[in-house]
């Protein structure tokens, strides 16, 4: 009879297994883009995650025979049960052989762990919360991600089933190109009539004045995303530090604010793909890979529309084709003509909507799964 153990990560060591683990599990794929080993350490950190502030999570190593076999994280996050009213908590940073009997194990672990918590459902995957990577792909495996966004293998659908998960949400993903997108005349239309009646002013990001253009990203963020399916609020302190990761990476003339009347109505942020590079560093880097960051910038072929928000009083006034005009043009002035909006909840029907106006195609999806503890 096989031998399943699970142990709670523990030491600096154990957790490095735990991050490394990955290689073993997608080893022979050719779509995974391995993580950078300093960013997972970065994530993972519980003294320096400013996640962690309102929020505690334990990981786990599941042994089979006394071979590594699975990881998982449990996370009770306390803003977003302040913030919905429930007592929800969430697995992630799951990662399985094809074995169901590990999978169980596992899940069951992370199940046990919640209870204990004192809460009711668990959901998942988020890596840690729906700021971050959020979701377990269920469609669109022959491809590769784009950046920010999670990559598995198509087994972990038959191992969530079979375990009694069911969908909570599904997150779509869309494929744009540039000349089918400027080539959709209600989009230019509709811009055109929002430009006229609002007289929006779209300006880009000013790297000189950076940490004044992120408290205008605060005053946005959690206005605009508020009444979101599975939305958690960033504390000054996570978007203080997501704005630190990304700023390397940030490409000005992508990140959009929209004024109306001198007023901030709006913000876009879309990224360069930097998955592109970060699949040649396998997960490393220095000391080299950093200098890949610039010689390679420009074979990029993608962008991710990561975030569009529009305040509520200014919402349903097709300010977003605006911004979705914006960006497709300013993309294409870098030498980027594809792109991907994502993720966007199944039943937002703006966002939908929207992308259909872009004449984009859903071309990936992604599932949170739930079960009652």
């Amino acid at each position: 009879m096989d031998n399943i153990s699970v142990k709670k990560v523990e030491t600096s060591s154990e957790l490095m297994k735990f991050i490394k683990f990955q290689w073993e599990i997608y080893k022979d794929n050719p779509y995974w883009v391995p993580p950078l080993i300093m960013d997972r350490k970065k994530i993972l950190n519980k003294k320096k995650n400013p996640f962690f502030q309102h929020a505690e999570a334990d990981y786990f190593l599941a042994y089979k025979n006394g071979k590594l076999s699975g990881r998982i994280a449990a996370i009770k996050n306390d803003l977003h049960n302040k913030y919905h009213n429930d007592q929800a908590g969430f697995f992630g940073f799951f990662e399985c052989i094809d074995d169901q009997e590990v999978a169980n194990k596992l899940f069951d672990t992370a199940r046990s762990w919640l209870k204990d918590k004192g809460l009711e459902t668990m959901l998942g995957p988020a890596n840690p919360s729906s700021n971050d990577e959020y979701g377990m792909l269920i469609d669109g495996f022959n491809d590769e991600p784009r950046l920010l966004m999670t990559f598995n293998p198509e087994y972990y659908l038959k191992l969530c089933d079979n375990y009694g998960f069911t969908k909570a949400k599904d997150l779509f993903a869309y494929k744009l190109e540039r000349d089918k997108t400027v080539g959709s005349d209600k989009l230019k239309r509709v811009a055109e009539i929002a430009q006229k009646r609002s007289g929006i002013k779209i300006s880009a990001l000013n790297m000189k004045n950076f940490d004044k253009e992120i408290e205008k990203v605060k005053y946005v963020y959690n206005k605009a995303w508020a009444p979101n399916w599975g939305f958690v609020p960033m504390t000054d302190a996570e978007l203080d530090a997501m704005a630190k990761d990304l700023k390397p990476l940030v490409e000005p003339s992508l990140v959009l604010f929209g004024e109306v009347d001198n007023k901030l109505v709006g913000f876009a942020l879309a990224m360069l793909d930097y998955n592109y590079i970060f699949k040649q560093l396998n997960g490393k880097l220095f000391p080299f890979g950093f200098l890949k960051l610039y010689t390679q910038k420009k074979n990029i072929k993608w962008a991710r529309v990561i975030t569009l928000g529009i305040i509520p009083e200014y919402q349903k006034k097709g300010l977003d084709a605006v911004f979705y005009w914006e960006i497709v043009n300013r993309a294409a002035d870098i030498g980027i003509f594809l792109g991907e909006a994502s993720w966007i909840l199944e039943d937002n029907e703006m966002m939908n909507r929207g992308a259909h106006v872009m004449n984009g195609e859903v071309y990936k999806k992604y599932r949170i799964y739930e079960i009652k503890i």
